[in-house]
């Protein structure tokens, strides 16, 4: 994610202004879980709708009453584990080592690596190393996303060392379902790629006010470029136009309200806008998150996690499944 730039630059919120490389996000650092599991999950985002539950929070104002919640609507299929990495920490870095490949890779899987035809080592045969991650792989034709090309990225192992290895060695080349990783009720960080919104002005892109109908040359645009004597040239503090959106982008301490495996339970009168029905497992988010239907959003464990949220998972009413086809 791009650095948090501080309050005296004004609209800049986040430098560098890029667009991100890829369609999901990559994640770089991970929570410290004693438990021997990854450390992170993915799904699609099929939509949001609205639910009744309980409020179980107990420093509430409307505790034991039944509230209103948007909630987002993400389909979980399970990850299958398709290498091993070894890295090896030199100063700050990690270097990696050697990746072992499992035998029974997905013939999906070629449509965005080239699979070796066997493994050159095997896991035993790796010895002096620092860190274990795995490198999984999405199953979309097991949703209702309606493709075939699986993304790829590398997830975290925690507990120890030992038992990292233990955990590879068994699950390389196996499925790996969302109850094996997350609980209902808890907190988890979300990463995503928000929407693209293409060439846009200073005043869509960077909160610039709008100026006077009395002003010269423009109104939606910055009253100065700078000065001119000392550098002679426009600072890249001054907002301008240019591509907006598609930005990686973390939310924190998003609230995991229900873990779902029939998807009759949350599937909308004529499905999601421009997602179709959800065809398997499912997660309920509290509140939005970023990024349009289909794209992928990566779920972690909190980095930071607080204390204000309850750690059970609150009673659900009401699921609103009403069509929105006519909105």
């Amino acid at each position: 994610m791009g650095k948090r730039i501080s309050p005296r630059h004004g609209s800049l919120q986040y430098w560098p202004h890029k667009r991100a490389k890829r369609t999901y996000a990559r994640v770089r650092s991970y929570a410290d879980v004693k438990d021997t599991k990854i450390l992170g999950f993915a799904g699609y985002k099929a939509g949001m709708t609205h639910v009744m539950f309980t409020d179980n929070s107990p420093n509430s104002l409307t505790k034991g009453q039944d509230i209103r919640c948007p909630v987002t609507v993400i389909e979980c299929p399970p990850l299958k584990i398709s290498s091993v990495r070894f890295y090896k920490r030199k100063t700050t870095n990690l270097v990696l080592l050697t990746e072992i490949m499992a035998e029974n890779n997905d013939k999906e899987l070629a449509r965005k690596i080239r699979l070796p035809k066997k493994p050159a080592k095997k896991i035993e045969d790796v010895k002096d190393f620092d860190e274990i991650r795995l490198l999984v792989h999405t199953q979309p034709k097991l949703s209702g996303i309606g493709k075939k090309k699986p993304e790829l990225f590398e997830v975290g192992i925690g507990g120890s060392k030992d038992e990292a290895l233990a955990y590879a060695k068994e699950k390389l080349g196996k499925d790996i379902s969302l109850e094996e990783v997350f609980t209902e009720g808890q907190l988890i960080d979300v990463h995503a790629i928000t929407k693209g919104k293409g060439f846009q002005g200073a005043v869509k892109r960077f909160g610039v006010n709008i100026r006077s109908h009395k002003s010269e040359k423009t109104k939606r645009g910055v009253g100065s470029l700078g000065p001119w004597k000392a550098q002679a040239h426009i600072m890249w503090k001054v907002p301008a136009a240019g591509k907006h959106g598609f930005f990686t982008r973390t939310e924190y301490n998003k609230w995991l309200i229900k873990i779902g495996k029939e998807p009759k339970e949350i599937n909308l009168e004529g499905g999601f806008l421009k997602y179709g029905l959800v065809k398997g497992d499912y997660i309920l988010l509290r509140g939005s998150v970023p990024g349009p239907a289909k794209r992928l959003i990566r779920l972690n464990f909190p980095i930071r996690p607080n204390n204000r949220t309850p750690s059970q998972s609150p009673t659900m009413t009401y699921v609103s499944l009403k069509s929105q086809q006519g909105n």
